[in-house]
């Protein structure tokens, strides 16, 4: 099998010949191809050159292209920060007052440069492995993710409490909008999956009655919207989820990427015969810093307990650090890989 075989035989619930790796390395791989986080995310070029060398050094089966972490947040107007060698952040809202969400312009986000550039890098990714490799398109923030940007997070709490309910589902509704022109502009691309990342909607900052009130309808729609494109969708949300793993099955997920945070026998449990899992190695305390034989037994282990579902694909929980020892990554993917012939 090739990686894109592995990834699909993953979603489709069939045995891969060895196990399926997907790696959210976007950091990684522009750091070991020599550039800046500035280079990477201004030239879809060397973003997709940043990923085929990783591909060809590494050998796993599955590109997760991200690029920056507030790119669908700059197309809607929110300020951005943009420094040399970190990823985009934001640092307050666009919408000082919830109220003024009424006022609110519709979003073209594809007028935006870094959304095309996202997009011609996804392109490039695709033309250059065909069905070699498997290419995943994210698509940056979910609904309630970037209503938490367009206000600032702590205004958009303060708002989730003592706002007007209707006023808060109008921003809702705004950026469900913004997020499925994205993913239909990322479906284009010819790309395999789509996804999107709702982290600040995990129990470490709302309740689980505010996700299901707040942020797992609006999920539910933009899984919707891939549907209809015809791609399977991942979710991802950091933190510990235990509390609400069984609600973020109501989306329609495919698949689900999780923080090494949230208890793996838990998701092993909910999702084993129902999504896939990808994930989990704990990116920054194990991957980074750990000893290759730290990052050896967490894979060994991880994969130990899923050794009797087809639904699984290796991934770390969350983003790979730019400076995680390529020794680290290669001990991942060389247990991995020696797992499923073992078994």
């Amino acid at each position: 099998m090739n990686g894109y075989e592995r990834i699909t035989a993953a979603l489709n619930d069939k045995k891969p010949d060895t196990t399926p790796i997907m790696l959210h390395n976007f950091m990684m791989a522009a750091h070991e191809h020599g550039v800046t986080m500035k280079q990477f995310r201004n030239d879809p070029q060397v973003i997709a050159d940043s990923f085929i060398n990783s591909v060809e050094k590494y050998e796993y089966d599955s590109i997760l292209v991200d690029i920056d972490t507030a790119t669908l947040a700059g197309a809607i107007g929110v300020t951005v920060d943009f420094p040399e060698n970190q990823p985009a952040r934001t640092h307050q809202g666009c919408l000082e007052n919830l109220e003024d969400v009424k006022s609110l312009k519709p979003a073209k986000i594809g007028q935006y440069k870094y959304i095309q550039i996202w997009l011609e890098a996804v392109r490039l990714l695709k033309e250059y492995f065909k069905d070699e490799i498997y290419i995943r398109g994210n698509c940056d923030q979910a609904p309630f993710s970037l209503a938490s940007m367009m206000r600032g997070a702590q205004n958009w709490m303060f708002d989730l409490m003592m706002a007007e309910e209707s006023r808060i589902i109008e921003l809702l509704e705004y950026c469900t909008d913004a997020t499925s022109q994205f993913l239909k502009l990322m479906a284009q691309t010819g790309c395999d999956m789509l996804s999107n990342g709702d982290s600040p909607a995990g129990p470490d900052m709302i309740s689980p009655d505010m996700y299901v009130k707040y942020a797992l309808p609006y999920e539910k729609k933009v899984v919707e919207v891939a549907h209809k494109a015809n791609l399977p969708y991942t979710l991802h949300i950091c933190g510990n989820t235990d509390l609400i793993l069984d609600k973020m099955l109501e989306t329609g997920i495919d698949a689900i990427e999780l923080d090494y945070k949230t208890d793996i026998k838990k998701i092993f449990d909910i999702y084993h015969d129902k999504a896939v899992l990808i994930g989990n190695i704990d990116p920054s305390g194990v991957l980074a810093h750990g000893t290759v034989e730290d990052v050896s037994n967490k894979t060994l282990e991880l994969l130990e307990i899923y050794k009797d579902s087809n639904r699984f694909i290796l991934n770390a929980g969350c983003a790979i650090p730019a400076e995680t020892p390529s020794d680290n990554l290669k001990a991942m993917i060389k247990v991995a890989r020696e797992f499923q012939i073992r078994c």
